[in-house]
C-alpha cells in the first residue's frame, strides 16, 4: 500500500542547500526528515519553517560519515514521520583547499567516508525502506560539477569522490527501475553556502564567480528547486541521470 503522505529524509539538511530543499519539499506537500550533525539550533530552525508549510518535521542527529548512525537516521524518521518514500543524499566535505600533493590521507578518507560511502550507506537503507513500503520511491544524490572539471589545485579528491556518485547513481538506478525507484543525480556549479569558508577560503565566491557564464555563485534555493523538481512526478521519467545546474559550466 502507498504510504498517504510523502516523506523525504533529507542529509545535511541543518543549512545551505539541505535546508532550502528541505522547505522547497515542504512547500510541495512533503513531511521532513531534517539531518544534521553539529548545530540543532539550526536545524530546529528549518524545522519550524517545514511546519509553517503545514508538513510534519522531525530533526535528527547523525554524521552519515560513522556508518553506525546511519541506520538510526532512518528509524527514526520513520518513526517519527511514517513510511519514507524519499531521500536526498545532501551531505558533502571538500576539506581543505590547495594541490593534491598536500592532501592528507586523513582528508581524503574522511571526504570519501562522507561523500561516497556514506552515499552508498544511506542509498542502501532507503531501499529497504521503499521495499517494507512496497510503493517505489525516489533517491537523489547530489553531486558537483567539480566532478565535470575535476577542481585542480583545490580538491581533486572531492571532485573524484563526487565522480563515483554519478557512476553509482547511474549504476543503482539501472538495478533499481524495476522496482517503481527511481534515482538521480544534481549537479550543482558553486553555490553561496559556509561550504567555501569551511575549504579554508570563504572568499572562494568572489574568486570564482568570472569563470562562470552566468557570472555569479548560486543561491542555495535555486539549486533546492532543481532537487525539488527531480522529487516531483513532473519528474517521472527521469532516472539514472546527472542534472546540471552549474550556470552554464
Amino acid at each position: 500500500m502507498a504510504p498517504s503522505e510523502p516523506t523525504v529524509l533529507i542529509t545535511g539538511a541543518g543549512r545551505g542547500i539541505g535546508a532550502a530543499t528541505a522547505l522547497a519539499a515542504a512547500r510541495d506537500g512533503y513531511n521532513v526528515a531534517i539531518n544534521y550533525v553539529k548545530d540543532a539550533a539550526a536545524a530546529e530552525g528549518v524545522a519550524r519553517a517545514v511546519r509553517k508549510h503545514g508538513r510534519k518535521a522531525v530533526v535528527i542527529q547523525g554524521d552519515v560519515g560513522k556508518p553506525d548512525d546511519i541506520p538510526r537516521l532512518f528509524q527514526e524518521a520513520e518513526q517519527h514521520l511514517g513510511p519514507l518514500t524519499a531521500l536526498v543524499n545532501n551531505t558533502g566535505i571538500t576539506g581543505p583547499i590547495g594541490p593534491f600533493s598536500q592532501t592528507t590521507d586523513a582528508t581524503i578518507t574522511r571526504v570519501f567516508q562522507v561523500n561516497v560511502f556514506g552515499v552508498m550507506q544511506c542509498a542502501r537503507q532507503a531501499l529497504a525502506c521503499f521495499a517494507r513500503h512496497g510503493a517505489g520511491g525516489v533517491i537523489v544524490n547530489v553531486s558537483s560539477v567539480a566532478a565535470r572539471t575535476g577542481s585542480p589545485n583545490e580538491y581533486i579528491h572531492y571532485a573524484a569522490s563526487k565522480a563515483a556518485v554519478d557512476t553509482f547513481t547511474l549504476g543503482l538506478a539501472r538495478e533499481v527501475a524495476g522496482q517503481g525507484i527511481r534515482v538521480c543525480g544534481l549537479s550543482p556549479g558553486s553555490t553561496l553556502t559556509d561550504i567555501h569558508a569551511t575549504a579554508g577560503e570563504p572568499g572562494r565566491p568572489e574568486r570564482v564567480a568570472p569563470k562562470i557564464p552566468l557570472g555569479r555563485l548560486a543561491r542555495p534555493e535555486e539549486i533546492a528547486e532543481a532537487v525539488a523538481w527531480l522529487l516531483s512526478p513532473a519528474a517521472s521519467y527521469m532516472t539514472g541521470t546527472v542534472v546540471q545546474c552549474a550556470g552554464g559550466l
